[in-house]
């Protein structure tokens, strides 16, 4: 087992301590996207987000395992050993950038550069009981960076708190979050309760008590968008894979033969159904100022499961932010009683990334005992 790719010493005194993905490019540092097809990589130039990050006082503790190209959210990386997960030992560390969180929660690193697809930056935060924040689509710069499926690509960071992704924020796209004095400032909607397993929900819905006048809502999910999704995986990966199809793991070579088969008029459909989900979302969306959701809508699967079956599940309730390119935020707000975390996230229409940052720093105050964690103010 791994958390990271590449170890690198930094000063004991140091405090922005920051796991950098391996889909990142770093110069001079090897990058293997988790693959052993680029085992060797070492670029000759560092992706945008790293030398933003690195200007404002960050420093690189290593390059962070993750799932081969991104293309899953458990991290069970074949080529380079799966990310444990520290925390909860004998669970998934959550994926794709499962390195990320886990050394966060390991206190190996103060902060994460991640990405996220469908979830891969909420859902390791998810296991591991960290923080993560899935930004506006194209606020964070990706270049530099190794795509899955470009329209649904998103940059952002996991630190052990809201506030620590609000830092990471103001570094990489210059974001300061709006001063909120209470919750009752914002109009505050809940939903997808009804989507999670009821041990799951059972914790979201005690979370949601404790915020001032929930409105429930129904923005509804997706469905016939995930065509759109595989079509762009395969634009990416068509060339590299009928070049070295023997040295992709089995696990993301299974879901990468699956979406080459997918053809342009699917593709075209599945993006017709997107669009018309976006402004079914936005309506949603009409009386509310941001809403919460289960981040998960089942607990962490043990270490050892099985990728293609659980990822439609572990994915229902985030994918459907990146199909619209909402702002999207990943707290804990407690855990089972069989000890497991369950994480809330914190929804804003695009765009809205301050205030949706500035809410999760007063609705993960709120949460304090509830989540048995301790945070500092925004």
């Amino acid at each position: 087992m791994s958390i990271w790719i590449t170890r690198q010493e930094t000063s004991p005194s140091e405090r922005k301590r920051m796991a950098v993905k391996d889909l990142f490019d770093t110069s001079g540092v090897t990058t293997t996207y988790g693959s052993e097809v680029f085992a060797d990589h070492v670029p000759d130039r560092t992706a945008g987000a790293v030398q933003l990050l690195e200007a404002a006082g960050y420093a690189s503790a290593g390059k962070a395992n993750l799932h081969e190209f991104a293309y899953g959210i458990t991290s069970q990386n074949p080529h380079f050993g799966d990310v444990p997960n520290i925390r909860f030992p004998g669970r998934v560390a959550g994926g794709s950038s499962g390195g990320c969180a886990a050394a966060i929660a390991a206190e190996e690193a103060d902060a994460g550069l991640g990405t996220d697809t469908g979830g891969s930056i909420r859902i390791p935060a998810a296991c591991c009981e960290v923080v993560g924040f899935k930004p506006t689509f194209g606020l964070v710069p990706l270049d530099g960076c190794f795509p899955l499926a470009p329209s649904f690509d998103h940059a952002g960071p996991l630190a052990r708190d809201v506030a620590g992704c609000a830092e990471m924020m103001r570094a990489l796209a210059g974001l300061s979050p709006p001063a909120l004095d209470t919750l009752e400032d914002i109009r505050v909607g809940v939903a997808w309760l009804d989507f999670a397993d009821a041990e799951v929900r059972t914790v979201v819905e005690a979370a949601a008590s404790r915020l001032p006048s929930a409105l429930r809502i129904e923005p509804g999910l997706p469905e016939g968008i995930f065509d759109a999704f595989q079509h762009e995986v395969a634009g990416t990966h068509r060339e590299l894979f009928n070049r070295n199809r023997d040295r992709y793991g089995l696990n993301v070579r299974t879901k990468v033969e699956r979406c080459i088969e997918v053809s342009h008029a699917q593709a075209a459909r599945a993006n017709a159904i997107r669009e018309r989900y976006r402004l079914d979302f936005a309506k949603a969306m009409a009386d509310v100022d941001v809403f919460v959701a289960p981040t998960l809508p089942v607990v962490p699967p043990e270490a050892d499961c099985d990728e293609l079956l659980v990822r439609q599940r572990m994915t229902q309730l985030t994918f459907p932010l990146n199909a619209v390119g909402a702002p999207a935020l990943a707290i804990p707000c407690g855990r089972t009683e069989g000890g497991l975390p369950v994480s809330m996230q914190v929804i804003g229409r695009s765009g809205d990334d301050g205030l949706v940052l500035a809410a999760g720093a007063l609705i993960e105050a709120a949460l304090r005992n509830t989540a048995g964690l301790e945070f500092k103010p925004i």
